[in-house]
C-alpha cells in the first residue's frame, strides 16, 4: 500500500504544475514517482531545479532540463516528500541527506507541495530521528549541544552530503515546538541545516492522491 500511495501522490502532484513553469524537485522514493510522472509533461515546462545529484540523474535520464537556482530566480512550485508530517504541515526531512538543498529550493518556491504516504503522517514530530547537516569539524561540538537539549546524537557514519558535510541524526526528541527548536538549532555554530521544515512548512500535503 505504501508504494501505491507514493505513486498516486507523485502523479497527483503533476496537476499542480503550470505550463511554462520551472519546477523545484526534491529527493527520495516518492519524488522518484513524481519525476517519472513529470516526464509525461516535460514539453509543457521549461525545466527544473533539482535538490540532489540523485534526482538530477533521474531527471536527465528523462531528458528534462535541469537549471541552477541562481539562474532562475523564484520558483512557482516545489515538490518534495517528507519523513514525517504533523497536522500543521510541518515536516522532518533529511533521511536521504539532501536537506540543505531541499530547504534552499523550498524557500525559493511560492508553493511547496509535499507528497507522502500515510505512514509519514504523525501527531507529534520526532519519532523519526531529526537529521542535522554539520560541518565535519563541528560534529562533536554540535553533538554536545544536542545532548544539552535532551537529544541523543548519532553520527550517520560513512554518509557525506552533496555539499561535502556530515549528518547527525538526533533520537529521543518529542518536538512540541518545531519552529522554536528550528530557530534554536540554527544558532549553533557548525550546523549547516536542520531537517525541520517548520518556519517554512508545506502549503499542500498529498497523502496518496488525497489532500491532507
Amino acid at each position: 500500500m505504501s508504494s501505491e500511495e507514493k505513486r498516486l501522490a507523485g502523479e497527483a502532484a503533476v496537476k499542480y504544475i503550470e505550463d511554462g513553469a520551472i519546477v523545484g524537485v526534491g529527493t527520495g522514493s516518492t519524488v522518484a514517482f513524481f519525476i517519472d510522472a513529470l516526464a509525461g509533461i516535460k514539453d509543457r515546462i521549461q525545466g527544473v531545479v533539482s535538490s540532489s545529484e540523485q534526482s538530477t540523474a533521474q531527471l536527465k535520464k528523462h531528458g528534462i532540463p535541469v537549471f541552477d537556482l541562481n539562474a532562475t530566480g523564484s520558483l512557482t512550485v516545489y515538490v518534495d516528500g517528507a519523513d514525517e508530517c504533523d497536522p500543521h504541515k510541518r515536516l522532518i526531512k533529511g533521511g536521504g541527506a539532501a536537506l540543505t538543498r531541499e530547504k534552499i529550493v523550498a524557500q525559493a518556491a511560492q508553493k511547496f507541495i509535499c507528497i507522502i504516504d500515510s505512514s509519514k503522517r504523525v501527531d507529534l514530530l520526532g519519532k523519526f530521528p531529526l537529521p542535522i547537516e554539520v560541518i565535519p569539524m563541528a560534529r562533536s561540538l554540535v553533538g554536545r549541544e544536542i545532548v544539552k537539549r535532551g537529544g541523543n546524537p548519532v553520527w550517520r557514519d560513512g554518509v557525506v552530503t552533496d555539499n561535502g558535510n556530515w549528518i547527525i541524526d538526533v533520537h529521543g526528541w518529542q518536538i512540541a515546538d518545531p519552529v522554536g527548536l528550528e530557530n534554536d538549532l540554527n544558532q549553533i555554530p557548525g550546523i549547516v541545516t536542520v531537517g525541520l521544515f517548520a518556519r517554512r512548512p508545506a502549503d499542500v500535503v498529498l497523502i496518496g492522491d488525497k489532500l491532507m
